[in-house]
Parts: structure tokens; C-alpha cells; sequence
């Protein structure tokens, strides 16, 4: 299989509508994790992601009949975009199926390409059952955006030019994982010429499919996928990439949705690129990699796949940065109501810079203050500053992975409320359509109150939501029932610190 999905490669139809891109060196990062890091920039292709090159090579082994019928793929960004572009080329009319919730900005660029557009469903499933049935009723020639041979074959010309363009010694290449195609077509490659190569994918943590199918032993099904990464939001890695790559690719790493902010801004930095979330998630498992193994003096390639990215989102992708670099530290202190206690605290912290400092008034005797703090990466550091507030009498609960208070808490004014009453604490994504918050409200029984609701928008397919729910005793334990109803995946945060501490 590897020999013919190599021969494959070589044969693959591209260059009519994808442009050979550049390695760019990252002389800034190279310098701070002492080895020479490299960045193949397939976010400069026609359609600002490596998508047009596996949508173009299937659609030129098409043959007349298949093209006349017309073209349709369910998509919610690159690859709609490389097939509208490749349709447009070839002269064949394209259908598109998007989910509701696709930002407008890639509905627009698909349209600008020619593609007819279908907004259907609020999720990738959705879309995808009514591109099946469109295919039924009409008959048109479906493109998949990575569980195919031809896609896939597109995809490794990447590594041809890797290769080529860098003659001298790798020693290892980390490749973004969705469906699995790109890494599919670059371990094939890689594999067959140089095996000393080693070819990491990089996952999302929260849609790591191809990390569960590699413990697994075979291809499963994920019950949730995180869509802060949606290039690679997909809940099953292909059949088609798995059969040829799993023997072949040396690991996977899984990167937090921080430690892609991070690698977003040093893409920036190095090269003034403004990467997609996706697109920089090789090079967050690339510098996740030298911090497992303590890699030095090495040669290491990573793939920007994509600049697809909605400008409204860059806010929030730069307020994550800094703890994705692990170079702020969020904490909740208590602290004693009297006058001169700030002023203790602060002098306690010393000379370090504090970026973000939240209290209001609780009570006559104690405060709790929502403090974030500047600090070196690694980790140390940070413990250095709670250990020290400690000495100093403080009571000190770490926030900096809670994703309540990252989200939320940070940006809710307010306080807690004057009274106590029953109330439940849920944290939601929301899909980022008009109706959405009216399906969620109608849906709950009409004896619940809302009691708290914090939303803000990131420029991303779906929204958070914080909602405090005023739960009577008698439908406590019939909350998550009335709430998977509803549909949208939800975590329960009745418990949390950051809850209990700044809003219960």
C-alpha cells in the first residue's frame, strides 16, 4: 500500500490551482527553544489552507460524466473553499452544504468562488445527511474532504516540496490531524524516502480522534468533539488515512485550546502570518514536543495549514496567549476586609506585574480577589507565587486551567446575590445562529428561573454560555435530562471553585 500511495503522490494532478509554497525559517523561536524550527506555508495557497490541493487532484480524476453531473461536499471552511475553487477552474458546477452556524466570511468566500451555497442544520452532521440525500435526488458526484485515496494523494505533494525544498537533514515533521488526510499523504511520503524522519500528528484535546483510534487498536467514534479548532473538529478518523498511517507516523500529541493561542502568536512573530486556530496546532505540538523530550540542536518542520480565521476572534485568541505560554497565572485569593489589605497583598506579590486584578465587597470580613499574575513558563514559577501568598496567611486557589473562570469569570461583573436560593450552574456552546438562545429557554420547564447568564462572542461557530438555573428540589435530578434534550453539549459547574467563590 505505501509504494502505490506514493506512486500516487507523484501523479497527482495540484499545480493547475495550488502553488508550491515556501518553508519559512522561525528565527525567534528557534532562538528561545534551541533548535532550528521550520514552517511550510500552506496558509499563502490560493484559498489560504492546503485544502485546494486534495480538492483539485479528485476532482481531475474525475472523469466527464462524473464532472457533468456537478460536484457537492458538506463543509464548514477549507475544503468548501479549495472545491469551489477547483470547480470553478474545471468549469463544473459546485454545491456546497454548510452547516447554519458557518461564519459568514466562508460563506462568502465560497460564493465568491462560484459554489453554490446550502445552509442546512446547526452541526457538521446535519449538513452532511442533506448533502447525501441532495446526491440521491439529483444525482451529483460527491468530494470528500479527506477519506479518499485522490484527496489524500493531493495532500502529500506537501511533503514532495518539503523534501525538496530542504535538502538537509529533519528530524521530525508534525502534522495538524482533522480526518486524517494531510498526515496520510505526509507519512506516506516521508516514510517511503527517509524513514529517519519522524512524523508526529497534533490533535486538539478535544477532538483527538486519531489518539483514541491509535489506543484503540481501530477507528471509534468520539461522543463530544471541541470546536475551538473547527479545521479539525471531526469525530472519526478516516478510513481510508488510518489504513495507511498508522503504522507509519511516530506519535500523537493533543495541544489545549491556550497552547494554540500561544503557537498562533508566535507564527505572528516569526512571520507576520495570522494563522487560523488548526493551522497553528503543529506548531503548538511541536514546541509541546521539546518540552516532553528536552529536544536541542534538532531540526524541526511544522505546517501552518490555514489562515481561515474570522477577524472578530483574534481578541480572544490574544487573551489566551499568555496563559497558553504559561506566562500568566489566575488566582482567586482571599483576602482580610480592612483598610491597608490590599496594599499588604500587593506588597506581598512584590515587584511582579499584575494584569488583571477583579474584587467587589462580600462581607465585613473577608474578600475574595480574582487575580492574574505575570510569571515565567514552565510551571515553577507560578507555584513560587502561591507558595509565597501562602506563607504570607493567604488562602490561594490556582485558576489558571479552569475553564469557568478563563471564559467567564473574568469578564462577569456583578457579585453574589443578597439571598440564597437553589441554583444550578451549566457552561454551554451555543451555535452562533438567531434562535439559538430561544431554543434553549423553551425547551426548559417553565418553572425554572433564570438566575444567572454570561455570554460573549468569539468569533468562532459557536458560542460560550454561563447560565444559573433556579432549580426546584423536585427536578434536581432531572436537570441533565431536560438539558440533553435540548442538544447542545453542556458541562455542569455547580462545584467549581471560581463559582463558589466569586458568584454562589
Amino acid at each position: 500500500m505505501l509504494e502505490a500511495t506514493v506512486k500516487k503522490i507523484l501523479q497527482a494532478r495540484v499545480y493547475e490551482a495550488a502553488c508550491e509554497t515556501p518553508i519559512s525559517p522561525a528565527p525567534l523561536l528557534s532562538r528561545r527553544f534551541n533548535n532550528t524550527i521550520l514552517i511550510k506555508r500552506e496558509d499563502l495557497q490560493p484559498v489560504f489552507s492546503f485544502k485546494i490541493r486534495g480538492a483539485y487532484n479528485k476532482m481531475a480524476q474525475l472523469t466527464e460524466e462524473q464532472k457533468a453531473k456537478g460536484v457537492i461536499a458538506a463543509s464548514a471552511g477549507n475544503h468548501a473553499q479549495g472545491l469551489a475553487m477547483a470547480a470553478k477552474q474545471m468549469g463544473v458546477k459546485a454545491t456546497i452544504v454548510m452547516p447554519r452556524i458557518t461564519p459568514e466570511i466562508k460563506v462568502q468566500a465560497v460564493r465568491a468562488r462560484g459554489a453554490k451555497v446550502i445552509l442546512k442544520g446547526d452541526a457538521f452532521a446535519a449538513a452532511a445527511e442533506h448533502a447525501q440525500e441532495l446526491i440521491k435526488e439529483h444525482g451529483y458526484t460527491y468530494v470528500p474532504p479527506f477519506d479518499d485515496i485522490d484527496v489524500v494523494a493531493g495532500q502529500g505533494t506537501i511533503a514532495v516540496e518539503m523534501l525538496r525544498q530542504h535538502a538537509g537533514p529533519i528530524d521530525a515533521i508534525f502534522v495538524p490531524v482533522g480526518g486524517g488526510g494531510l498526515i496520510a499523504g505526509v507519512a506516506a511520503y516521508v516514510k517511503y524516502l527517509r524513514p529517519d524522519i519522524k512524523v508526529i500528528g497534533v490533535e486538539s484535546e478535544d477532538s483527538a480522534c486519531l489518539k483514541a483510534a491509535i489506543d484503540a487498536g481501530e477507528r471509534v467514534v468520539l461522543d463530544q468533539v471541541g470546536v475551538f479548532a473547527e479545521g479539525v473538529a471531526v469525530a472519526q478518523i478516516g478510513k481510508v488515512p488510518f489504513s495507511i498511517m498508522q503504522h507509519l507516523i511516530d506519535g500523537v500529541i493533543t495541544v489545549s485550546a491556550d497552547e494554540m493561542c500561544a503557537a498562533v502568536k508566535d507564527i505572528f512573530e516569526d512571520t507576520r502570518a495570522v494563522s487560523e486556530t488548526s493551522g497553528a496546532l503543529s506548531l503548538a505540538g511541536l514546541k509541546k514536543y521539546i518540552q516532553q523530550t528536552g529536544a536541542e540542536g534538532q531540526t524541526l518542520m511544522c505546517i501552518n495549514s490555514g489562515a481561515n480565521t474570522n477577524f472578530d476572534r483574534l481578541q480572544h485568541i490574544a487573551e489566551r496567549t499568555s496563559l497558553g505560554e504559561q506566562r500568566e497565572a489566575i488566582l482567586a485569593v482571599t483576602i482580610t476586609e480592612k483598610p491597608g489589605s490590599f496594599k499588604r497583598f500587593c506588597r506581598t506579590l512584590g515587584k511582579r506585574m499584575v494584569t488583571e486584578f477583579s474584587y467587589r465587597y462580600a462581607d465585613a470580613s473577608e474578600a475574595h480577589i480574582f487575580v492574574a499574575v505575570q510569571v515565567k513558563p514552565g510551571g515553577e514559577d507560578r507555584q513560587a507565587v502561591i507558595d509565597k501568598l501562602t506563607e504570607a496567611g493567604y488562602q490561594v486557589e490556582d485558576l489558571t486551567d479552569n475553564e469557568l473562570a478563563k471564559v467567564h469569570i473574568r469578564h462577569l461583573g456583578g457579585g453574589r446575590p443578597s439571598e440564597q436560593f437553589a441554583e444550578e450552574l451549566y457552561r454551554f456552546e451555543f451555535p452562533e445562529r438567531p434562535g439559538a438562545l430561544m431554543n434553549f429557554l423553551t425547551q426548559l420547564p417553565h418553572d425554572w428561573n433564570i438566575s444567572l447568564f454570561h455570554y460573549r462572542n468569539h468569533g468562532a461557530a459557536y458560542g460560550r454560555v454561563l447560565v444559573g438555573m433556579q432549580v426546584p428540589n423536585g427536578d434536581r435530578v432531572n436537570v441533565e435530562k431536560h438539558l440533553n434534550a435540548i442538544g447542545y453539549r453542556y458541562w455542569k459547574e455547580s462545584d467549581n471553585p471560581a463559582y463558589r467563590l466569586f458568584l454562589a
